[in-house]
């Protein structure tokens, strides 16, 4: 089954503020819709939950988030791939990633299907009700076959301990699990080892990829 892909048409490096002239086109956020149906991998606990063994690995500087992202989702396939080396097949520099057509390929690639991950946009700044329950459903089917999420988030936004996260110029993280039947995600962020993984609910994500 094709597998989930969030983000934003824009990347910019995370801890970068946003300024005029550092976003190149129209903030749009996006995620990818399954292409066909897989059964349903059945090792969920209490049938409404199921989190991936991500083998975490922290960007080694500011703008390695997406490469970094990449990584960790594709760690929970036991595959081990260098960060630098995903950089260099997206094209990263200080700049950040140009953009997803640069992640999705050496997603693919890695993973060994070329349509495993393709995007789909949520297009307006705030998700609505049809909009979040359509990346509720992408992630549970997604992590059910055994694949993480790569969203592409802007802006700021509350996990479930009540703790904000802010990345103002653009950010990719991973999502990695979910509890609640979906409404809650676990997310791993490359962006600080002390801030690796935490949960936060699906209409906050959604939210947060909608940000402009």
């Amino acid at each position: 089954m094709a597998t989930t892909l969030l983000r934003k048409t824009v990347l910019t490096a995370a801890g970068i503020a946003a300024t005029a002239g550092g976003i190149a086109g129209p903030a749009i956020a996006a995620h990818a819709a399954p292409t066909g149906t897989t059964a349903v991998v059945t090792d969920r606990k209490n049938h409404g939950e199921r989190e991936l063994d991500v083998r975490y690995e922290a960007q080694p500087n500011f703008y390695f988030c997406g490469p970094a992202a990449a990584r960790n989702a594709l760690s929970v396939q036991g595959k081990n791939i260098d960060v630098h080396a995903m950089a260099r097949e997206m094209g990263t520099t200080e700049a950040g990633t140009d953009s997803i057509n640069d992640i999705t390929p050496v997603l693919n690639k890695q993973t060994g299907a070329t349509d495993a991950y393709k995007s789909v946009e949520i297009s307006t700044p705030k998700a609505d009700d049809k909009q979040t329950d359509t990346l509720r459903a992408d992630v549970i089917k997604t992590v059910d076959a055994g694949r993480a999420v790569v969203a592409n988030i802007a802006g700021t936004a509350t996990d479930t301990d009540g703790t904000t996260h802010s990345f103002e110029g653009g950010h990719y993280i991973s999502v990695t699990g979910y509890r609640d039947n979906g409404d809650t995600v676990t997310i791993a962020d490359s962006a600080d080892p002390n801030t690796a993984t935490y949960r936060m609910s699906i209409d906050n994500l959604a939210d947060w990829i909608a940000t402009r």
